[in-house]
């Protein structure tokens, strides 16, 4: 990769701001990109965090996923990129209403605001060493994990549906065990 790569895809970058890639876009791949985002939700660029929270909710807009691999993608361009675990991280959690008529709304560290239900559904897996592992997804396969103490909230709002134990939110029940 040349020297000049990350400063085109920059520029590229925030010509296409402000939109989630849309699904007919396919530009050629370019290689990749020495951009990591760790299992805790810190995005380093090579190697090194990167601060501006701006500069990470460009890279966040545009990021897309295809089978196991992520990719930052422009209208002319896409660049691999290394995801330890999940893309996002939900920090913080909304409860409005109670019952089914509860809605459960996620903050992300990007400042996204979801609500889990039909069009963004939670789900635990089973990490291998035994705890479990809570997601939201975002947007189209990106995933959010959320984060233990907001799992905690969820775990003392969930009600139990026969023989599983889970929440509510805009209509649909959601497990909590994976």
């Amino acid at each position: 990769m040349n020297e000049g790569r990350p400063e085109q895809l920059l520029a590229q970058l925030a010509a296409s701001a402000g939109a989630t890639p849309p699904e007919h876009w396919s530009p050629p791949y370019c290689g990749e990109l020495d951009l990591r985002i760790a299992r805790d939700g810190q995005w380093y660029y090579q190697g090194e965090p990167i601060r501006r929270e701006s500069l990470i909710c460009l890279f966040a807009s545009v990021l897309r996923r295809e089978g196991e691999r992520y990719y930052l993608v422009t209208p002319v361009e896409k660049v691999g990129i290394q995801v330890e675990d999940a893309p996002f991280v939900a920090i913080d959690v909304e409860v409005e209403r109670e019952g089914k008529a509860q809605r459960l709304t996620f903050l992300t560290g990007q400042g996204e605001r979801i609500s889990a239900g039909p069009g963004h559904p939670l789900r635990v897996a089973i990490a291998a060493d035994g705890e479990p592992r809570p997601y939201l997804e975002v947007r189209a396969g990106l995933e959010a994990l959320i984060h233990r103490n907001v799992f905690y909230r969820l775990a003392a709002l969930a009600v139990s549906q026969g023989a599983v134990c889970g929440v509510w939110s805009d209509g649909q029940f959601f497990a909590l065990e994976g």
